[in-house]
């Protein structure tokens, strides 16, 4: 069992940063894949990063590639989403996520079994 806690939300100015984390509890957090979903309010829950157990591939959706950076430091059991370049647009709920060790390296969006409770970014225009 694998329990996630984000932080690092807020509100921010358009074209501000912010960055968000994520603190896993649990054996073998480095071997599972990880990755965060946003939820604007009205709409489905959107994928936006992934990365492998290694840190070594990640994946961004296409809205955020260029302003957003995933990463990892397995010796703290924390996933970090490093972003750059606001956008009223990027308000939402931001969501950590984590899916079973396997294959492909950065998981498919419906194998995330694992959820945090959620963390608000609002950018303000």
């Amino acid at each position: 069992q694998l329990q996630l806690v984000e932080a690092g939300g807020g509100l921010v100015q358009a074209g501000g940063s912010l960055r968000l984390s994520c603190v896993a509890s649990g054996r073998a957090f480095s071997s599972y894949r990880m990755g965060w979903f946003r939820q604007a309010p009205g709409k489905e829950r959107q994928f936006v990063a992934g990365i492998s157990w290694s840190g070594s591939i990640t994946d961004h959706t296409d809205s955020v590639k260029g302003r957003f950076t995933i990463s990892r430091d397995n010796n703290k059991n924390t996933v970090y989403l490093q972003m750059n370049s606001l956008k009223p647009e990027d308000t939402a709920v931001y969501y950590c996520a984590a899916a079973l060790p396997g294959w492909p390296a950065v998981a498919e969006r419906n194998e995330y079994a694992y959820w945090g409770q959620g963390t608000q970014v609002t950018v303000s225009s």
